[in-house]
């Protein structure tokens, strides 16, 4: 059974940094493009940042554009979000994916594996 799932969320004030993990098991995803979405109250879910196989490859919604890292360790099978200089806005739950390419992509669709989310309140 393929799970991710996410931790690290929490409350914290504006100008605050957290880090969100997405630990994979159930296959490997050494070969998977991932990458972390958002959905807040009221709202559409919505692309966050993207990173393929490899690692090498990273993309981001222009919001985050310099506050937050995509990374990942393929020997853990382990996704990461760095989020810096959080704001108000970017409060929402934080979803991890998976697609089963090595390509990444911004595309909500195109995403075949999701986690439960983890919650990121930042206070103003």
């Amino acid at each position: 059974q393929v799970q991710l799932v996410e931790s690290g969320g929490g409350l914290v004030e504006t100008g605050g940094s957290l880090t969100l993990s997405c630990a994979a098991s159930g296959r490997t995803f050494i070969r998977d493009a991932m990458g972390w979405f958002r959905q807040a109250t009221g709202k559409e879910r919505e692309f966050v940042a993207t990173i393929d196989w490899g690692g090498s490859t990273t993309r981001y919604t222009e919001s985050v554009k310099g506050r937050f890292t995509i990374s990942r360790d393929n020997a853990k099978n382990t996704l990461y979000l760095q989020m810096n200089s959080l704001k108000p806005e970017d409060t929402a739950v934080y979803y991890c994916a998976a697609r089963n390419s090595i390509w990444t992509s911004d595309l909500r669709s195109q995403y075949d594996y999701w986690g439960q989310g983890t919650q990121v309140t930042v206070s103003s």
